[in-house]
């Protein structure tokens, strides 16, 4: 009995013990920890994420100056083989006129082949002509008759044949007077009036001749000053945007081949494309408007060929009628 009473004294001091004991929990951290935890998560993502985009980036930029180079290399190489198979590549000492031309055209091969200074309206013209000629070539042949290809092929020629006139004339120089730098005002421009001008006789009609203080020398007949180009160019007609290239004594025939080219062309793709709505209305009995969601292509290049039809026209008439009595376009 006593051994008994000995347990239960010992069990009731180990109860008042772990009564007398305090309770630990594991704590978990605090929110605002987590959340500084997950927002470090989320820099280190976009900092690798960065710096995947950055070592992209280079490696393009790299990839592109790489492209670049080797494209100046191919130009430089071409232009070098062109020089030696066709013309003289001469001296590398030698100074060309080209290289130290006071004008604002731009050359190439050596000065074989000269550009106004802003090509942005031949460029708009390419574009206009290639895009009309492959959006024909493409949509139109499925309604035309059944000879499409003669007529697709047809319409290629004469893309080709635009095209080369247009690169003739905005290539070839137009007729530029160079430049009297070995004269002075004072010793060019003296006349007997004190005047910049200064009369000539040609088959018996008088002439007065204009001073050009910036070219220095006086200006032979129908020749002018093309502000744009910076040169006084031999009989010279007008300045043309859309094809960046003065118009004068060297490239007019050319100027006026492109112009008709051009014409019959944009004619030629009027006359299909308006067939083509034609036997597309018949066919799905649709009207005009109903044509937009069917070939609105074909639509908007009947637009477009109508309105270079009265532009390309109306400048031919008005070319021939110069043509007709001996003008330019500013005489």
């Amino acid at each position: 009995m006593k051994g008994l009473e000995n347990i239960s004294q010992m069990e009731g001091i180990d109860d008042e013990d772990d009564l007398g004991m305090e309770p630990i929990a594991l704590s978990s951290p605090p929110p605002a920890q987590q959340f500084g935890h997950a927002s470090n998560r989320d820099n280190d993502t976009e900092k690798r994420t960065q710096g995947l985009h950055n070592k992209v980036a280079m490696k393009l930029a790299r990839f592109m100056d790489t492209i670049r180079q080797n494209l100046v290399a191919v130009q430089r190489f071409v232009e070098d083989l062109w020089l030696r198979q066709y013309g003289c590549a001469g001296d590398p000492d030698i100074t060309r006129a080209y290289q130290v031309w006071p004008g604002n055209n731009v050359f190439f091969f050596h000065g074989r082949l000269i550009c106004g200074p802003d090509p942005r309206g031949l460029l708009l013209t390419t574009v206009s002509i290639i895009l009309s000629s492959w959006v024909f070539a493409m949509y139109s042949e499925d309604d035309l008759p059944h000879d499409s290809g003669l007529i697709t092929a047809f319409s290629l020629m004469l893309t080709v044949t635009v095209l080369v006139n247009l690169f003739l004339v905005s290539t070839i120089d137009p007729g530029i007077i160079p430049r009297n730098d070995g004269s002075s005002i004072e010793e060019t421009a003296g006349t007997s009036d004190g005047t910049r001008r200064k009369r000539v006789t040609i088959n018996g009609v008088e002439l007065k001749l204009k001073y050009c203080r910036i070219c220095k020398f006086f200006r032979p007949p129908r020749s002018c000053h093309c502000a744009i180009c910076d040169n006084c160019v031999e009989k010279f007609d007008h300045h043309c945007p859309w094809i960046g290239q003065c118009i004068a004594l060297r490239n007019y025939r050319f100027y006026l081949t492109f112009i008709i080219s051009a014409l019959i062309f944009f004619v030629y793709v009027f006359a299909f494309s308006c067939w083509r709505i034609h036997q597309r209305m018949l066919r799905t009995g649709t009207g005009l408007l109903g044509m937009l969601k069917n070939c609105p292509e074909t639509l908007a290049l009947v637009s477009f060929s109508s309105a270079t039809i009265l532009f390309l026209g109306g400048l031919t008439i008005f070319h021939v009628f110069l043509l007709a009595r001996n003008q330019a376009d500013r005489l």
